[in-house]
C-alpha cells in the first residue's frame, strides 16, 4: 500500500482522495482552516442554480474515510523530491514524507485593485463577483449607502483576456457567472435594472445558453457589448462609468448604483510556488502537464501528479472529473 499527500482540500484535491483511499493511505493538506473555501464562497451554482452549501456537504462526507487525513491550517511551503518518494515542508517546518504527491492547489481570483481606473477600492459601490456573491448568500444586496440599488452593472473580463494584466487566456467561467449573477440580482430585486457589459459571450457548457436567454428573455437583463474605460463615484455615490458600445461604435455615459467587476482566475500563490520549485512552471504560473491530451494528469517529475484548477481555469464539474482522472493515472502508475 502507498502512501500519497495531496496538497490542496479543495474540489479537485476532496475527489482524487476519496478516489484513491479505496486502496492507499492518504495525506490531505489545506492551508486554509476548512476545506472547500471556493466552493463555500458561492451561493449557488451555475446552470441549476444548486445550492453550494449543499455540493459543498456531500463532499465534505467523502472525507470520512479511516484512510484519509486531513490536515487543514497546514500551509505546504516547499516540497522536494528524496530517494525514497517525496518529502513536503509545512510553513511550521514541519515534514512529511510520501511516496506520490498531487498538486491539488487550485485558484485565486485576479486582485482588482490592479485595475487601478475601475476603482475597485477606491470608491463605493465597485464591487467584485465574490463580493456580490456573499451579498446573494447573506440574502441582501445593497449599494454604497447600504440601499437596495435600482441598478447595478456587470462587467466582464476583469484581469483576464487584458495586454495589461499581462493575463491573455479567458477564465472561462465569468461569463457564465455574470448571467448567473444577474439573474439572482432580478429574483432579489425584480424592479433593479441589470446590465451586463462584455466583449464576446462565452456560453460554452450544456445548458449555458439556455441560461443566457432565461437572463434576456424572463429577468430582462440587458446585455451590452462593449468596453467600459473609467469608473469613479458621484457626489451621490452612485457610480459614473465611462464606456464604448462596440457593437454601435458610439460612446457611453451611464450612472449605476452597483458596479461589479467580473474577475477572473489565476493561479494560487501555492500553486506558482510549489510548481516554480519542482520545475514544472508553466504559463501565467499555472502548473504545467506533460501534455493536456492523453497525459494533463502528468508532469515531467516522476510521481508528482496534477488535478483540477492548478493547471488552468476551470469550472467546478471539470475540475472534479479531472480530480476523478488524476486518481486512475495514479492507481495506473502503481499497479
Amino acid at each position: 500500500m502507498s502512501k500519497i499527500a495531496i496538497i490542496g482540500a479543495g474540489a479537485a484535491g476532496i475527489e482524487t482522495a476519496a478516489v484513491l483511499a479505496k486502496q492507499h493511505d492518504v495525506m490531505l493538506f489545506e492551508k486554509e482552516t476548512a476545506p472547500l473555501c471556493n466552493i463555500r464562497n458561492k451561493a449557488l451554482l451555475f446552470p441549476d442554480f444548486t445550492s453550494a452549501d449543499e455540493l459543498a456537504d456531500k463532499m465534505i462526507q467523502k472525507l470520512e474515510h479511516p484512510r484519509i487525513s486531513l490536515y487543514c491550517g497546514s500551509n505546504i511551503t516547499d516540497l522536494q523530491k528524496v530517494q525514497s518518494g517525496w518529502q513536503l515542508t509545512d510553513a511550521a517546518g514541519n515534514r512529511y514524507d510520501s511516496d506520490y504527491v498531487v498538486l491539488a492547489t487550485g485558484y485565486e481570483v485576479f486582485d482588482a485593485h490592479k485595475k487601478e481606473e475601475l476603482g475597485y477600492g477606491i470608491y463605493p459601490g465597485i464591487i467584485t463577483s465574490i463580493d456580490l456573491e456573499k451579498m446573494i448568500r447573506e440574502g441582501k444586496i445593497t449599494n454604497a449607502i447600504g440601499e437596495a440599488p435600482k441598478s447595478v452593472t456587470f462587467l466582464q473580463c476583469v484581469g483576464s483576456r487584458d495586454e495589461k494584466s499581462g493575463n491573455h487566456y479567458c477564465s472561462k467561467v465569468c461569463c457564465v457567472t455574470a448571467v448567473k449573477q444577474a439573474i439572482e440580482v432580478r429574483k432579489m430585486l425584480p424592479n433593479t435594472t441589470a446590465y451586463v457589459f462584455y466583449m464576446d459571450l462565452r456560453m460554452w457548457g450544456q445548458g449555458f445558453e439556455e441560461m443566457y436567454r432565461t437572463a434576456q428573455e424572463q429577468y430582462g437583463v440587458n446585455f451590452v457589448r462593449g468596453r467600459i474605460s473609467e469608473a469613479a463615484s458621484t457626489y451621490d455615490q452612485r457610480v459614473q462609468l465611462k464606456a464604448e458600445d462596440t457593437l454601435m461604435g458610439l460612446p457611453l455615459n451611464m450612472n449605476t448604483d452597483l458596479l461589479v467587476l467580473m474577475v477572473g482566475m489565476c493561479a494560487s500563490e501555492g500553486t506558482a510556488r510549489l510548481a516554480q520549485a519542482t520545475g514544472i512552471a508553466g504559463d501565467y504560473h499555472f502548473a504545467q502537464s506533460v501534455s493536456e491530451h492523453l497525459q494533463d494528469n502528468l508532469t515531467k517529475q516522476e510521481g508528482l501528479f496534477l488535478a483540477g484548477a492548478c493547471k488552468r481555469p476551470m469550472s467546478i464539474q471539470d475540475t472534479i472529473q479531472d480530480a476523478r482522472a488524476a486518481a486512475v493515472t495514479i492507481l495506473e502508475q502503481i499497479s
